[in-house]
């Protein structure tokens, strides 16, 4: 008979001595019960499936593949979504070796039990069409590996979705410098607008595309910086090379050192015969536009800050060092400098990177391209929709001259396209087709220092009529709205400065 404490544990009792039965002390030291052996089994079961629907319970309910195996690797268990992601089930393939239904260098799991150390969220492609995040871990006995579990999260479609995305970019780059070409359009023809704060823009990077020298580009999100991107690659002497657009916040970390150097043949498990480039290499002679290079990880902006100081690079897993032969353009919404300080943006990184800063203005800040704008996407969506170009009242007009646009030109064609999308043939766009809270958003103070000069003249000269007109980029009935006159009234003083 084994002797143990009465506040002992079922978990603590040493199971080694089969059908001995137990006799438990009290505090004082005197024997206070006694439990025999069969009792004790049969808690142990009740306890056993317990354990067992709990453990199958939360395996069934985890939206991620689960496989556990013991430690010949033979299969214990594969979860719902691992059955489905596979296409191999539990009640064929239990007790069966997983080497079976995969290749073994595919396996993961395998040489995280050999070696006893787990992986965290790596990638993985264990079947030819099927990509993962895989995690890892031995499962011990005391000091005794007896099996090994893996979670894996699928993201097949993002890693297509991604290289389509960056085969139809390249595409669309190629189709659209040939027809620039052939229509002699300017670099920068797609951003619309003649404000003079985007003017300046325009100018200066106009000035920098010439030149291979890093450039970042600032602004708040939705106010065009991958065409001021691209339009300082086609403006540039690398036009006619690859424009490759990364965006940093969208690549999970696992996935984003192969993505941007690629791989060799073997740098990991699942890794695809002969390798794969990476972005560096799709680029090569033309230009890489980091996009929302303030999401990049730390471990990452290490390695492109090398790069960008060696001139060369290495691909998971090579030896061979790769000349770099690309212009780098980085874009950001975010503050670098404050990240700098708060220990997530590298300093030096940045310095290398911020060679020439362009800083595009946010919609509120060049109010009088509203209206060119809106022309522009009323024509793009009444296209796109088979509508007609429908007319936009003064009150909508006055309205959308007034607003913050804190999404920017990205918040304004949405609207745009909702408009388009709701009103009917050859009616006029009035404020109940706008979002619901659109009307009840209110200007900002630097807004409403800029329209309080032409809020008080009242339509009382030729130079403050102009004015208006010029804020409303010719709309005559939102200048007349704006100068708090009748349209009828604005007709007659523009004949009489003879404006018209």
């Amino acid at each position: 008979m084994d002797v143990y404490s009465h506040t002992t544990l079922l978990s603590e009792i040493d199971m080694s001595d089969e059908g001995r039965d137990i006799a438990l002390k009290g505090a004082d030291g005197d024997y206070c019960g006694w439990i025999p052996y069969s009792v004790i089994m049969k808690e142990v079961w009740k306890q056993w499936k317990l354990t067992k629907a709990f453990y199958e319970t939360f395996l069934n309910s985890v939206e991620s593949a689960v496989t556990t195996v013991d430690s010949n690797g033979n299969i214990i268990y594969l979860n719902p979504t691992s059955e489905a992601m596979y296409g191999i089930f539990l009640n064929e393939v239990c007790g069966q070796s997983i080497t079976n239904y995969f290749e073994k260098e595919a396996i993961v799991l395998m040489s995280t039990m050999k070696e006893r150390q787990g992986v965290m969220s790596k990638y993985n492609q264990p079947h030819p069409n099927v990509h993962v995040l895989i995690t890892t871990s031995p499962v011990y006995v005391g000091e005794e590996v007896v099996g090994g579990i893996s979670i894996e999260r699928d993201i097949t479609e993002m890693v297509k979705l991604n290289d389509k995305l960056s085969s139809t970019t390249a595409y669309l780059h190629n189709l659209e410098s040939a027809t620039q070409k052939q229509q002699n359009l300017s670099p920068f023809n797609k951003i619309k607008g003649r404000s003079p704060v985007l003017k300046e823009a325009i100018n200066l990077s106009n000035k920098v595309a010439k030149t291979d020298a890093a450039v970042l580009i600032t602004g708040e999100s939705g106010v065009g910086k991958e065409l001021f991107a691209e339009g300082i690659h086609k403006a540039g002497n690398r036009s006619n090379k690859p424009f490759v657009a990364i965006n940093c916040g969208a690549i999970p970390n696992a996935l984003f050192e192969s993505e941007l150097f690629g791989y060799e043949q073997g740098a990991f498990t699942g890794a695809i015969k002969g390798g794969k480039k990476g972005k560096f290499d799709a680029a090569k002679g033309g230009t890489i536009f980091l996009d929302e290079v303030g999401e990049m990880p730390l471990e990452l902006q290490v390695k492109l800050l090398r790069v960008l100081q060696e001139k060369h690079y290495y691909r998971v897993s090579g030896n061979e060092a790769i000349p770099t032969d690309v212009r780098i353009i980085a874009a950001t919404n975010r503050d670098l400098e404050k990240m700098i300080d708060e220990g997530s943006f590298r300093e030096d990184l940045y310095y290398r990177l911020n060679v020439i800063s362009i800083s595009i203005p946010p919609l509120r800040e060049r109010i009088e391209d509203v209206p060119e704008l809106i022309q522009l996407f009323l024509t793009e969506f009444s296209l796109k929709y088979a509508m007609p170009i429908p007319e936009v009242s003064p009150e909508v007009m006055y309205s959308f001259i007034q607003h913050p646009w804190q999404g920017n030109i990205r918040q304004l064609r949405n609207i745009i396209e909702r408009v388009i999308i709701l009103a009917n043939d050859n009616e006029v766009i009035k404020p109940h087709h706008l979002p619901k809270n659109f009307m009840k958003e209110h200007k900002p103070p630097a807004l409403q220092r800029q329209f309080e000069n032409i809020e008080k003249i009242n339509g009382q000269g030729e130079e403050e009529i102009q004015y208006a007109l010029q804020k409303t980029y010719g709309n005559k009935a939102a200048a007349a709205k704006l100068l708090g006159i009748s349209r009828a009234t604005l007709y007659n003083k523009l004949k009489k400065y003879e404006l018209l």
